[in-house]
């Protein structure tokens, strides 16, 4: 059972993958390379095999979004040189609202997890965010500042209670879903002196080999000899946070919030701020202030929250996985031949596992919950 979609634009074949939808049905993706718009989305249901078509999607950051349950799906369009959304009913792919967005070239679109509202925001030209009622009607804009470089990232807390967007000018914002307005921002300093913020250190050691362990018949490529094994230490404030400086003349300056997530019970948000890349920051949203900071000894390639607990997998491109927790921080090397380097991760929805993925290889991690149960 389930639908695909494809989207089709001229010049180029396009390129095959996959998109999971965030409850049935399941679909995939079909996006072309290439500089022009974008001419229609084909959507085929695999179980009466009937075919829809929507024109006019538009090429952007994040030009689709699903609602949590599935229900709906939400469209970024270009029409005659306006931005509009039109919202679908994914059950029989019937448009239930097309309405004109408030944007002068809309970046992206994204659903609250209880799918009352839609987040519309504008290019990294202009900092607006629109929220959008599943009506179609405007609840409100925000707007934190003018003639920068703006949004860069935006999530929404489980809860649908906060909305936070990173920018950049390395700052988060934090808005609250009464007023919608900003409740609190966050910054990210290069010293941190509060005591109260823990900072864990990555700390690298190689083991020190004998002349027996370097012997022809215990080299291999990509032995265990060679690796290097880490631990986390707690670093006493102040502590300085290796920062590096973005050349302001390229394109696409790694400066920025560009990485932003709630944990699940929303008690906790991550960031990562571009030009302090091998960072992340860890905000207690109950408190309102910094609870912990993880400086890796690598730039931290990705990092995702377990869907059942408050706790943080990382990792930087190596052959380790990160966690951390209110309880604290762990270095964990993989148990794996030939050198595999973790590059992604995907929790499970059960939070009982995860996939490590690297260049051509996956890697499945069991937790030991044995722990927590007793």
């Amino acid at each position: 059972m389930g639908t695909q979609l494809s989207t089709h634009a001229a010049l180029y074949a396009p390129r095959r993958s996959v998109l999971r939808g965030p409850g049935p049905p399941r679909l995939r993706l079909q996006r072309a390379a290439c500089l022009m718009a974008l001419l229609r989305v084909t959507v085929w249901s695999l179980c009466t095999k009937a075919v829809s078509y929507i024109k006019y999607p538009k090429a952007c950051q994040k030009g689709i979004d699903f609602s949590r349950d599935g229900g709906y799906m939400a469209l970024a369009e270009r029409r005659d040189c306006k931005d509009y959304v039109s919202v679908f009913v994914c059950e029989d792919w019937h448009l239930l609202r097309h309405f004109e967005t408030e944007t002068q070239d809309l970046s992206g679109v994204e659903w609250s997890p209880n799918g009352c509202v839609l987040a519309v925001w504008d290019s990294c030209l202009e900092y607006k965010v629109l929220l959008y009622s599943l009506d179609g009607r405007l609840l409100s804009s925000f707007s934190a500042y003018e003639w920068s470089l703006g949004i860069k990232s935006l999530a929404w807390s489980p809860s649908s209670q906060l909305l936070a967007i990173g920018s950049f000018d390395e700052k988060v914002r934090i808005l609250n879903h009464i007023t919608w307005k900003k409740i609190t921002e966050f910054e990210h300093p290069a010293t941190i002196s509060n005591p109260k913020t823990v900072v864990y250190k990555e700390v690298e050691k190689r083991p020190a080999l004998s002349s027996e362990d370097l012997s022809i018949h215990n080299i291999s490529t990509g032995s265990a000899l060679f690796t290097s094994h880490s631990k986390y230490e707690i670093s006493l404030p102040p502590v300085q946070i290796p920062v590096v400086k973005p050349d302001q003349d390229r394109a696409n300056p790694k400066v920025g919030v560009s990485a932003l997530a709630f944990s699940a019970d929303s008690r906790y948000l991550a960031t990562k701020n571009d030009n302090m890349a091998s960072v992340v920051w860890l905000w207690d949203m109950q408190t309102m202030r910094l609870e912990a900071v993880l400086e890796q000894t690598a730039a931290v390639r990705c990092f995702q929250w377990d869907p059942k607990r408050p706790r943080l997998a990382l990792c930087t491109g190596n052959s380790k996985l990160y966690l951390w927790s209110p309880a604290g921080s762990v270095s964990v090397q993989v148990p794996s031949e030939g050198g595999f380097q973790v590059h992604g991760l995907s929790w499970h929805s059960s939070g009982e596992s995860l996939v490590l993925i690297g260049k051509e290889q996956l890697c499945l991690c069991y937790m030991d919950t044995e722990p927590e149960d007793k």
